[in-house]
């Protein structure tokens, strides 16, 4: 397995003005032994010239949040992360590496839920390289490595979860985001740690169930969402009747018998409880008729 190694390449600047200074003293030798016939300052010349042209594919920049893999004859030497101008030997082969964050998003995946339900799933991945070495060499590709990983994390993460919790206390994906996410972060970095690269955040971007069941979901959701209203209004109207009962029998208003009380409350639920407005009877005969 590599590990990123630190770099010690020769300040750029100072090896300019060396291969600079050689490269001109070549010129110089050069001209003085051709224009004298002097074929030991001419080769002299030439041997300079051509040492200073060797020597400038030795020179390399570093960007900011950039790293520079450096290679000698297929062999790992190092990694060069400081920005600016550098040399090393000029056989070294100098791969970039970019320390950027990045995002990436998945495509909207069709993957089952854990109730074997078909969900539409998309997620957000934000990383970056924090070995260069590892990005390097322990994968062919590691842009394609995370983006192809990525996809696997969120299927198998969609497929350990139901879509909704139905009533229960279960972690869902609609209804327990930070949960989901942090169990997707966890996956990644597990999938992810091999190649060198880090993830710093990891979310879902997109979830909906699948077109051909996305009717009846939506129907037994409303039809959950009216059971809980009905629910709340039921409890509100049956202390509504309690609080009535009770006011009419301590201010001594008038009073009902079981059966009266029964119908009291029977018209009370009917009106409180309706979906629609009650249409008021008014009743001009005796209490007993």
């Amino acid at each position: 397995m590599f590990r990123e190694v630190e770099a010690r390449p020769s300040p750029g600047l100072l090896m300019a003005v060396l291969v600079f200074t050689v490269l001109l003293g070549g010129a110089f030798m050069f001209y003085l032994g051709a224009r004298y016939e002097d074929g030991l300052h001419a080769i002299g010349g030439i041997l300079l010239l051509t040492a200073g042209i060797a020597a400038t594919p030795g020179f390399f920049t570093v960007a900011p949040n950039e790293g520079k893999v450096l290679t000698l004859f297929g062999k790992y030497k190092g990694t060069a992360k400081n920005p600016g101008l550098w040399f090393t030997n000029p056989f070294m082969t100098k791969t970039a590496v970019s320390l950027r964050i990045r995002n990436f998003e998945t495509n909207k995946l069709k993957v089952n839920d854990a109730r074997s339900n078909p969900v539409e799933i998309g997620a957000i991945v934000v990383w970056k390289v924090i070995d260069t070495a590892e990005a390097s060499f322990e994968v062919n590709d590691y842009v394609q490595y995370v983006a192809v990983q990525s996809e696997s994390a969120v299927r198998a993460l969609a497929s350990s979860y139901p879509y909704d919790h139905h009533g229960d206390d279960a972690i869902a994906l609609s209804t327990h985001p930070m949960e989901v996410s942090k169990g997707l972060l966890e996956a990644l970095h597990d999938r992810l740690g091999k190649a060198g690269v880090e993830v710093l955040e990891a979310r879902i971007s997109h979830l909906a169930y699948a077109p051909e069941i996305a009717a009846a979901m939506l129907q037994r959701q409303q039809a959950s969402a009216i059971v809980a209203a009905r629910q709340t209004i039921v409890e509100g109207a049956v202390g509504m009747v309690e609080m009535a009962l009770d006011a009419l029998s301590a201010r001594e208003i008038v009073t009902l018998d079981d059966e009266r009380k029964a119908a009291m409350v029977s018209n009370l639920l009917v009106v409180l409880c309706s979906d629609r407005a009650a249409q008021p009877v008014v009743n001009t005969g005796t209490l007993y008729s």
